[in-house]
């Protein structure tokens, strides 16, 4: 069934308004600046950073410095920051704003990965509600007028929902957007998204723009969402993974000037626009990173993705997940038929790694209480870590 919605009002985060309510979500070690780029070729919205941790900014490291710079087609700077401890993450965004590095910018509370949770870090941070509130309330303030959103999930676990508190003090803090990951932590990324989380914090946070997150494989899946809970617009991560032409059927179903599910208005490239799109991936890669030899390693981990479904042999594959060099890898594409045409379902639905289950790794005794009362021995310092990603 094709879904159809009456053309949107443009989305306002702040003093930013998007025409069509869509947003890239940070992915650590995807969302880099060449990804970005390739993306907005094909589509529009805003288009988030990959995760940067504040004290490594503050501390200036050069990897950091350079995740933050942006490229001069980037007209909308989105960064997003990790943090647990408010003095560090105001000092970073302070040095955003004075040195006028950033439009937008983004806390992540919701990411699951154990290196990050176990410091008390972000899906489970939100479970000291004063912590929370302490650090949105810091960014706001040094952000002055760029406008400050905050992504989230729904809390640790089943049994330690976080997402509708946090939503209530992140609206009270003065936040500009809401997003919310309809996974816990335990989840991962595993089973699917409960989108009537995103519907109860759209009827409970009244005041503030609400995003969804979560099992967005195609513009149907996006319309589908906003249809069903009533969001504000739509966060999308995995699902462009090996297809940046993602957002291109995004903004034309928000738009309404075509319904996505039409096979013949639908983006479904042949093997030549894939070979293109992965070769032109590759070259802003090398761009960004300054170094071919470094770009290569990079792209290899999307082979996968951009190949799922399409008839490449698992010799081919292999050798793509080894390229040295853009020579190589052009005389690899060069050897595939590119008139071979889109594969349909073999190269739709969920992409990247779902995993299973998991108890989250926390702190000492962090679910103890609600307030950060010391029993845990979180040191906030050690827990902003010095490296970027997660």
């Amino acid at each position: 069934m094709t879904l159809t919605l009456p053309t949107p009002a443009p989305l306002k985060i702040g003093p930013l308004t998007l025409d069509v309510p869509v947003v890239l979500a940070p992915m650590a070690g995807i969302t880099n600046t060449a990804f970005r780029r390739l993306c907005r070729e094909f589509g529009a919205g805003l288009y988030v950073s990959e995760m940067i941790t504040s004290r490594a900014l503050v501390e200036r490291t050069r990897e950091s410095m350079r995740l933050i710079t942006h490229h001069p087609s980037e007209t909308t700077r989105s960064i997003q920051l990790y943090g647990v401890d408010p003095k560090t993450v105001s000092e970073a965004v302070t040095m955003l704003v004075a040195e006028d590095r950033a439009d937008h910018i983004d806390l992540n509370f919701g990411c699951p990965v154990p290196k990050v949770t176990r410091k008390g870090g972000g899906a489970a941070l939100p479970w000291k509600l004063g912590l929370f509130r302490q650090i949105v309330e810091a960014a706001v303030d040094a952000a002055g007028a760029v406008p400050v959103t905050v992504k989230m999930r729904k809390g640790i676990d089943s049994d330690h929902l976080t997402y509708l508190e946090a939503g209530k003090a992140a609206e009270g803090a003065g936040v500009a957007s809401i997003a919310l990951h309809a996974r816990t932590a335990a989840e991962f990324y595993s089973g699917h998204a409960d989108w009537s989380a995103i519907e109860k914090l759209k009827s409970t946070v009244t005041g503030t723009p609400i995003l969804g997150n979560g099992d967005i494989w195609s513009a149907e899946d996006a319309l589908r969402m906003v249809a069903e809970t009533g969001c504000d617009g739509v966060v999308v991560g995995r699902g462009c993974l090996g297809r940046p032409w993602l957002f291109g059927d995004l903004a034309a179903a928000f738009r309404g000037d075509r319904s996505p599910g039409s096979a013949s208005v639908k983006n479904e490239p042949n093997l030549g626009r894939v070979c293109a799109t992965f070769r032109r991936h590759a070259e802003l890669l090398t761009e960004f990173f300054e170094s071919e030899e470094r770009a290569c390693r990079d792209i290899r981990k999307h082979v996968a993705w951009y190949f799922k479904g399409y008839p490449v042999g698992g010799d081919l594959r292999a050798r793509l997940a080894a390229v040295e060099s853009l020579a190589m890898l052009d005389d690899l594409l060069g050897t595939l038929d590119w008139d071979q045409p889109y594969p349909g379902d073999g190269a739709e639905g969920p992409r990247g790694r779902a995993g299973s289950p998991k108890k989250p790794s926390l702190p000492e005794r962090w679910l103890d209480s609600q307030d950060l009362a010391g029993t845990e021995r979180l040191n906030l310092t050690e827990g902003e870590g010095d490296t970027s990603g997660g």
